[in-house]
C-alpha cells in the first residue's frame, strides 16, 4: 500500500499529520519540516522515505510506531528533535546524516529490534538516553566528530556488552550488565561513564586499570556492597555522586593527580572510617562526605583552597596539613 497526498495535512511546507492507513509511505516533494507528532502512534507503518529536503524532525513525530522497519533520513536533514523515534520497536537500522550535529535526548529509546546504528561525520553530541533500553543494538559506529555523549546514552544496550557483560564504545565505559561480585576493568578503558555500575548491589570489588582519567557522574551510585576499590594514578576527577551511597564501603585512597572530589561523590558511604586525600587536590565539592558518619577525622592537605557547603557531617574534626618543609 502506497501514500497518496491527501494522506497528508501541509500547511507552510510542514507535514503536520499523517491521516493515512500506514504501509509504504512516500513524504511528498516540497516539505521542509516535519512536525512534532506528525506520524505518532501511526497503526500499520512499515516504512517511510523522507525526501530530500527536509531539514527537520519534530518532538516525537514517530514516537510509538511499533511496526516501522524502515525509515529513510536523507542529507539535507540538520535536526531531529529528542523522542522523534521513540518506541519504534519494529525499527531495524538507521543512519544518521552529517548534516545532524546532534542526537538529541531519547530519540531512538525503547527502539528494542534496532540492530545497527551508522552515526556520520558531524555529529557532535549524544544526549541523554539517546538510545536506552535498545536491547537489539548490535553495532553503533560513533565517529570521531562526537565529544560528548550523555548520561545513560546507551543505558539497558545489552546487545553492545563484550563477554565480561560491559559496554564499552571508543574506551568509554557505558553500562555493566554483568552478574560477578568482582570485575576488572579491561586495559584501554580511559573513561568510566556516568552511571556505569549504578545500583550494581551485588558487586564488592573492582579494580579500575591504568589509564583511566575519569570516574564519571554516579559511576558506582548505589553499589552497597562495594567493599574495596583501587583507583589508579592517572584519575583527574572524581564525578559528581560517583560513590553516593556505597555504604559497604570502609576505606578509600584518593591517588595523587586526583584534583577535585565532586559534589556528594561519597554521600552516604556510613561505613567509611578513613579517607586520604592527596596534595593534589585542589576542591571538595559540597555535600561530598556528608553523611559519612563513621569518619571522624579528615587529613585536609594545604592544596585544597575550595571546600563546598556541608561537604563533612559536623562531627568530623578537619586537619589542616603542616606545610612541607623549604628543606
Amino acid at each position: 500500500m502506497q501514500s497518496e497526498d491527501f494522506d497528508f495535512e501541509i500547511v507552510d511546507d510542514v507535514l503536520i499529520e499523517y491521516t493515512g492507513d500506514g504501509g509504504d509511505v512516500v513524504i511528498p516533494e516540497g516539505v521542509t519540516a516535519i512536525g512534532a507528532d506528525a506520524f505518532s502512534s501511526s497503526e500499520g507503518l512499515t516504512s517511510v522515505v523522507i525526501p530530500e529536503g527536509v531539514t527537520e524532525i519534530g518532538e516525537w513525530a514517530f514516537s510509538g510506531c511499533k511496526t516501522l522497519i524502515n525509515v529513510v533520513i536523507p542529507q539535507s536533514m540538520t535536526k531531529i528533535e529528542h523522542q522523534a523515534f521513540e518506541g519504534c520497536k519494529g525499527l531495524r537500522s538507521v543512519v544518521i546524516p552529517e548534516g545532524v550535529t546532534k542526537i538529541e535526548r531519547g530519540t531512538f529509546s525503547i527502539c528494542t529490534g534496532l540492530n545497527s546504528v551508522v552515526i556520520q561525520e558531524g555529529v557532535t553530541a549524544i544526549e541523554d538516553l539517546a538510545f536506552s533500553d535498545c536491547t537489539g543494538l548490535r553495532s553503533v559506529v560513533i565517529p570521531e566528530s562526537v565529544s560528548a555523549i550523555g548520561d545513560s546514552a546507551f543505558l539497558g544496550c545489552k546487545g553492545l556488552a563484550d563477554a565480561q557483560g560491559m559496554v564499552i564504545i571508543r574506551n568509554i565505559l557505558f553500562d555493566y550488565f554483568g552478574s560477578d561480585s568482582h570485575v576488572r576493568i579491561p586495559e584501554g578503558v580511559t573513561a568510566i561513564g556516568n552511571s556505569a555500575f549504578w545500583g550494581c548491589t551485588g558487586l564488592t570489588s573492582v579494580v579500575i586499570p591504568e589509564g583511566v582519567t575519569a570516574i564519571g557522574n554516579s559511576a558506582f551510585w548505589g553499589c552497597t556492597g562495594l567493599t574495596s576499590v583501587v583507583i589508579p594514578e592517572g584519575v583527574t576527577k572524581i564525578g559528581n555522586c560517583a560513590f553516593h551511597d556505597c555504604t559497604g564501603l570502609t576505606s578509600v585512597v584518593i591517588p595523587e593527580g586526583v584534583t577535585a572530589i565532586g559534589n556528594f561523590a561519597f554521600e552516604g558511604c556510613t561505613g567509611l572510617t578513613s579517607v586520604v586525600i592527596p596534595e593534589s587536590v585542589t576542591e571538595i565539592g559540597n555535600c561530598a562526605f556528608l553523611g559519612c558518619t563513621g569518619l571522624t577525622s579528615v587529613v585536609i592537605p594545604e592544596s585544597v583552597t575550595k571546600i563546598g557547603c556541608h561537604s563533612f557531617d559536623k562531627g568530623v574534626e578537619l586537619v589542616r596539613a603542616c606545610p612541607r618543609s623549604s628543606d
